[in-house]
């Protein structure tokens, strides 16, 4: 066997060795994410004593009524409608004013258009535990505090900065000639950003609206801090009213969280597709 050949079958089996320790890695890691799943879904059709007593074993008999009990405990249709509704503010506020001022601050070239975009940028660098405080003073200034539109405009504002920069991003990724091509033809700016613009922008549009409802929807902080009245619960708040002072019904607790978990995995498989080019042709163009 020829040094050439030599050196062609090391490579080969070098790479195989690559590839083996890459998908051992993934499958480690892919176990390390599930699990969690995997023993929320095992106790939860526990009983309470059985959980206790071992929380690793088969359940003896299935109690599929933990579901029905936590449905009900936790109001879960009213709690699954405040937090849709809250979602819905939020996702369509970050999405209709981060996509029109990532487009407008991408083409328009100046110091104040930097300024701004570098403000921007700055704010997210701000931990939210440094601005609770204000923030909850100012949602009662502003007559906002216990409402669920209002939680939604705070959403808004706290999750534009980081939509912006990636919209930033892929706007610089479309060509000028579109734009030009479109003022031509007798397109107005906002007609030329909404027929031509943010159709291009899906891919990114996916990304943003899964990262931002994964956010809203499992926060637990924002809403406990802004809502009062129990009617007006996220999912997450109200299973939080699962917890006892002395005790606590984990088979329910459980159940509830895996309810709650169910409608932003749905959502999250139909958009998976935009996630990873979203974020490779905003966050690294940019």
């Amino acid at each position: 066997m020829s040094s050439q050949d030599a050196r062609v079958g090391l490579s080969l089996i070098s790479r195989r060795a690559g590839s083996s320790l890459i998908f051992l890695f993934l499958l480690v890691g892919t176990v390390v994410m599930l699990f969690p799943i995997y023993m929320g879904l095992l106790n939860s059709v526990k009983t309470q004593s059985e959980m206790l007593t071992n929380i690793l074993s088969f359940p003896a008999d299935f109690q599929f009524s933990n579901y029905s009990s936590a449905f009900e405990k936790i109001h879960f249709l009213r709690s699954l409608s405040n937090t849709i509704q809250i979602a819905v503010v939020g996702l369509f506020g970050i999405i209709g004013c981060a996509s029109l001022a990532g487009y407008k601050l991408s083409r328009t070239k100046g110091k104040l258009s930097a300024f701004l975009f570098g403000l921007f940028i700055l704010s997210m660098l701000i931990p939210f535990h440094s601005v609770m405080i204000t923030l909850v003073k100012i949602s009662r200034e502003l007559h906002i505090q216990g409402s669920i539109y209002g939680l939604g405009f705070i959403y808004i504002g706290l999750g534009v900065s980081m939509a912006i920069f990636l919209y930033h991003g892929f706007v610089k990724s479309i060509p000028r000639d579109l734009d030009e091509a479109a003022v031509i033809d007798g397109c107005g700016e906002l007609k030329l950003f909404f027929t031509v613009i943010f159709p291009l922008l899906l891919p990114v549009t996916a990304t943003i609206a899964i990262l931002n409802l994964l956010w809203i929807w499992n926060d637990f902080l924002l809403p406990l801090l802004i809502l009062t009245d129990s009617d007006r619960y996220t999912l997450l708040l109200s299973t939080n009213m699962l917890f006892g002072e002395y005790s606590n019904d984990w088979s329910n607790i459980l159940a509830a969280l895996l309810l709650a978990m169910l409608p932003v995995i749905i959502f999250y498989l139909f958009l998976q597709k935009y996630i990873l080019n979203g974020i490779a042709e905003g966050a690294i163009k940019g």
